[in-house]
């Protein structure tokens, strides 16, 4: 089993880049299942349900969230629409969305999907380990291979996740940071970690921001307009391979493209 798990898609273009290459990737690649972090997909911040609706149809199987999910007006539409997109499962149970799915091709193994939001220099949610704890309950019932999206900001929180799931999971793959790090490698309990998957969109920005208003806002401390950058754009990435007998990961690369200009 062959997964692909991309990293934050930010704006317009980290929706192209996407659509453009993910027919291409699944092809080269030979993989069965692909799954994204979109919670910056519009506008650079939240997920609207017609982007939604265009990366799934690009071929994304399930889409997870984070701390910007709910940024736009329509996110219950959006929830109660595309059951395939998740959010952080450590928000309140009153909250719109599910924290969890399992999907599954027709003549494929199942695989479920876990998005957890860490608490460091973030809202103070509910435990994302215990969170885990009580899903791992349902869901491992229901598929062997599990994938774990953690939106953290600290490397220490992520790291403390990925041993806290050592064995129990196929993969525990962070994001949020918008930069991709080389810290990828199979636990010794079968479990493949990576701190951050990175960024899919603007490369010549700051995390997909406009510089020149990331550069006002640190000289000066004033307010500014957050807009997505254009120029050249990047696809991060990882692909895990995983044994379906046993949910074990074999092997964790990360894979990145790089186009012009998809502003």
């Amino acid at each position: 089993m062959r997964i692909l798990f991309i990293g934050d898609i930010v704006g317009r273009p980290g929706r192209t880049i996407v659509i453009n290459n993910l027919d291409l990737i699944r092809e080269e690649k030979n993989i069965d299942y692909i799954i994204a972090n979109a919670e910056n997909a519009s506008g650079g911040v939240g997920l609207s349900p017609s982007n939604a609706y265009t990366l799934l149809d690009s071929g994304i199987d399930l889409i997870t969230g984070g701390n910007h999910i709910f940024q736009h007006k329509e996110y219950e539409a959006l929830f109660e629409s595309y059951p395939q997109i998740i959010r952080p499962a450590n928000y309140p149970p009153s909250v719109p969305g599910k924290g969890h799915y399992v999907i599954q091709h027709r003549g494929s193994d199942p695989v479920g999907v876990i998005n957890l939001i860490g608490r460091t220099f973030m809202d103070p949610l509910d435990c994302p380990f215990r969170t885990v704890d009580s899903l791992l309950d349902e869901i491992s019932d229901e598929a062997k291979i599990i994938v774990v999206d953690f939106h953290a900001e600290a490397t220490s929180e992520k790291v403390t996740m990925g041993w806290y799931l050592n064995g129990r999971v196929s993969m525990v793959l962070g994001t949020h940071t918008h930069v991709q790090t080389a810290d990828e490698k199979i636990l010794e309990k079968g479990t493949a970690y990576i701190t951050d998957v990175g960024m899919t969109g603007p490369s010549d920005a700051v995390i997909g921001v406009n510089r020149d208003a990331i550069l006002k806002r640190f000289l000066t401390g004033l307010p500014v307009r957050f807009t997505v950058a254009k120029g050249p754009c990047m696809l991060n990435s990882v692909i895990v391979d995983v044994d379906p007998k046993n949910g074990k990961a074999i092997s964790i690369e990360r894979f990145n493209l790089e186009e012009e200009d998809n502003g």
